[in-house]
């Protein structure tokens, strides 16, 4: 029998990319899961799906409490939702500044906040908050989205401490470069700033990895379901690498 059989779940920004992916497994593992997103992703059920900007503290606490209300219990979230952003300090407007710190960091922290409470009462759940190859590591163009996941990293660590004792594990999944829309809107906004091609960045971030190759958001996931589940008891305020071996170099 699967560790995900039944397990309420929430994932925020599971419209695409990896908390697509994510919601996926979960879902065919017999897991009852609810996308926390803008927009519903492709194929997405409308029960189960809650119309939430992660921006907004006020919209993040409504849409937990509809699941709560709904299902008189909360086991498992993924702290999914994230932008990039490619740009140094003095080219980071302040609007992007803000926006990339309201859903990164200020998503990520309120969503736990709001999901704490129900799991405290009864007494176990489990939590994975999404981290980077840049919770690890400095990359260049990346000043204020390596900022935010280098935070998350510390959150997780910080939360972790704070909720063992109502048996409540927290881990952090930190993935390489991934195959993902996220990917892609930043390989044209960089191709567009340095006139480069397309294809020969996708290529140089192909050849950047010890395994050749990008990574798969399903890949991810599957590291996902395994952290949020029971199989991993003894594990929390783990920062864990999913990212070919990129920074291991």
């Amino acid at each position: 029998m699967s560790d995900s059989l039944n397990k309420i779940t929430i994932i925020t920004g599971a419209g695409s990319g990896i908390g697509k992916a994510t919601k996926e497994l979960l879902r065919s593992k017999g897991a009852i899961v609810y996308n926390l997103d803008i927009t519903p992703g492709e194929n997405d059920m409308p029960e189960y799906f809650i119309q939430c900007d992660v921006r907004k503290r006020e919209a993040i606490k409504a849409a937990v409490d509809k699941v709560y209300e709904k299902e008189k219990r909360i086991d498992w979230l993924f702290a999914n939702a994230g932008v990039h952003l490619f740009a140094n300090m003095e080219e980071t407007s302040d609007e992007e500044f803000d926006n990339v710190i309201a859903v990164n960091i200020y998503g990520s922290f309120y969503t736990v906040k709001y999901v704490l409470p129900y799991m405290k009462a009864v007494g176990k759940g489990s939590i994975v908050l999404m981290g980077s190859d840049q919770t690890f590591s400095g990359k260049g163009q990346s000043s204020v989205y390596g900022l935010t996941k280098g935070a998350i990293g510390q959150l997780t660590k910080s939360t972790a401490i704070d909720y063992a004792k109502f048996n409540i594990r927290v881990n952090c999944i930190c993935p390489g470069t991934i195959d993902t829309p996220l990917l892609h809107r930043a390989v044209a906004r960089y191709s567009s700033l340095n006139n480069e091609k397309y294809d020969d960045i996708m290529k140089a971030l192909d050849a950047a990895q010890p395994w050749g190759r990008v990574g798969r958001a399903d890949e991810i996931a599957r590291v996902v379901e395994f952290l949020l589940s029971d199989e991993n008891s003894f594990m929390t305020g783990s920062l864990v690498s999913s990212d070919g071996g990129y920074v291991c170099q």
